[in-house]
C-alpha cells in the first residue's frame, strides 16, 4: 500500500524552505490584507462608477469599520498576540487596556506575519491620507468625510498596538530585571551561606 503524503508538505520538501520562512496563518494574513484593500479599492472605484455618494459612504465605512474590527480583535491576536481597547472609567478619564503574550510566546511570533501585520497597518492610513489630500485638492467635502473616518479608523489601530507594543516591551523589561535581581539576590544568599 502507498501512503498518502499532503501535497503541502510535499512542496515544502520539493522547494527545500524551511517552516519559519512561512506564513505562519495564511487565513489571517489574507483576510487581514483583504477588508484593508476591499475598502480602498471600492472607495477609488466607486467614485469612478457611481453617482450615488450614500453608497459610497455606507460602504466604504462599513468595509473599513469591518477591517478596524478584524485587526483589533482577530488579526492582531493572531498575528502579533496583542489585543487592545480603551475604557471610561467612572471618573470619565479615558484608560487604555492592553493584552499581550508572555515573552517565551511572542518570541515565537512568525516573522512575515508580524511583518505583514504592521506594514499593512501603516500602508493603509498613508493610502487614506493620500486619498484625504486628493479630496482636498478636488475640493470634495463630502468624500474628505469618508476618507477622515476609514482614516481615523486606521489611526486607531495602529495608536492602539503600538501603545501595546510598548506596555508589552515595559513588562518584558520589567520581567527580566526582576528576573536579574533574583538571579542576583539568590547567588549573593547561597555565598554567604556558605562562609
Amino acid at each position: 500500500m502507498k501512503s498518502f503524503r499532503s501535497p503541502i508538505s510535499v512542496t515544502r520538501m520539493d522547494l527545500g524552505q524551511p517552516v519559519e520562512e512561512n506564513y505562519a496563518n495564511p487565513n489571517t494574513c489574507f483576510f487581514h490584507v483583504l477588508f484593508k484593500a476591499s475598502a480602498l479599492a471600492f472607495y477609488i472605484l466607486s467614485a469612478l462608477f457611481i453617482d450615488n455618494f450614500v453608497i459610497i459612504f455606507v460602504t466604504t465605512v462599513f468595509l473599513a469599520a469591518l477591517d478596524f474590527w478584524v485587526v483589533k480583535n482577530v488579526s492582531g491576536r493572531i498575528l502579533v498576540g496583542m489585543r487592545w481597547w480603551n475604557e471610561i472609567d467612572d471618573l470619565g478619564e479615558s484608560v487604555w487596556k492592553f493584552e499581550c503574550l508572555d515573552q517565551e510566546s511572542l518570541a515565537r511570533i512568525n516573522k512575515k506575519d508580524s511583518w505583514l501585520f504592521w506594514w499593512t497597518l501603516y500602508l493603509t492610513a498613508v493610502a487614506w491620507t493620500m486619498m484625504a489630500l486628493f479630496s482636498l485638492i478636488k475640493l470634495q467635502a463630502d468624500y474628505l468625510l469618508v476618507v477622515g473616518v476609514c482614516l481615523t479608523l486606521s489611526i486607531a489601530n495602529i495608536v492602539g498596538f503600538t501603545k501595546c507594543q510598548k506596555d508589552a516591551k515595559k513588562r518584558i523589561q520589567q520581567f527580566a530585571s526582576q528576573a536579574i535581581a533574583s538571579r542576583v539576590s539568590s547567588t549573593l544568599q547561597s555565598a554567604f551561606s556558605v562562609v
